[in-house]
């Protein structure tokens, strides 16, 4: 049974699975605010200094769209040559941008890309991204993206959407493209 529709509240939505799309969904939101005048942060717990086509487009879309890139890359994968201690430095830092923005009335929806991942990595602790949740501003979307999102998490959020790969082109050798997967 479907509940009568209620004012305006801030939903928790959380973006996981192996597959892939979760920040591409994210930003779908952050443009969706911006097209309102509506203000987005995105904060990145991991994904570094990598070169992505959102990082440009984002840029386009500023003041409305704001990208705090915090993350020294994915933890021992790829070409990681830094130290777990850096990793969870980062992370904490990360995590004190988010806990300011969740409590501002600045924005309208803050996403934390990889956050999830950041926890299943050991960088933050699952209790840090419940104390988001609880401290967040009423009205305030919170945005939550990566794998392995914590069952906590899940049982606190309003939207909760896994992403499943059935087929991924690098099964057969195609490298990441331009455009598509960065």
């Amino acid at each position: 049974m479907v509940k009568k529709a209620q004012g305006t509240k801030g939903l928790v939505i959380v973006y996981t699975g192996g597959g892939k799309g979760k920040t591409t969904a994210a930003l779908g939101i952050a443009l969706r605010a911006a097209g309102y005048k509506k203000k987005a942060l995105i904060v990145q717990f991991i994904k570094g200094s990598w070169e992505t086509g959102e990082i440009n487009s984002l840029r386009r879309l500023s003041p409305e769209i704001e990208l705090v890139r915090i993350g020294k890359g994915f933890v021992g994968i790829i070409d990681d040559k830094k130290s777990f201690s850096d990793h969870v430095k980062a992370a904490q830092e990360a995590l004190k941008v988010a806990e300011k923005a969740v409590v501002s009335k600045k924005y309208s929806v803050v996403i934390l890309d990889e956050i999830n991942y950041a926890v299943k990595g050991k960088l933050i602790s699952v209790q840090d991204v419940l104390s988001l949740i609880k401290s967040k501003n009423p009205r305030l979307h919170l945005v939550l993206t990566g794998n392995f999102a914590s069952q906590k998490v899940i049982e606190k959020a309003d939207l909760v959407t896994e992403m499943k790969e059935i087929k991924h082109p690098f099964s057969k050798g195609i490298k990441a493209q331009r455009g598509i997967d960065y």
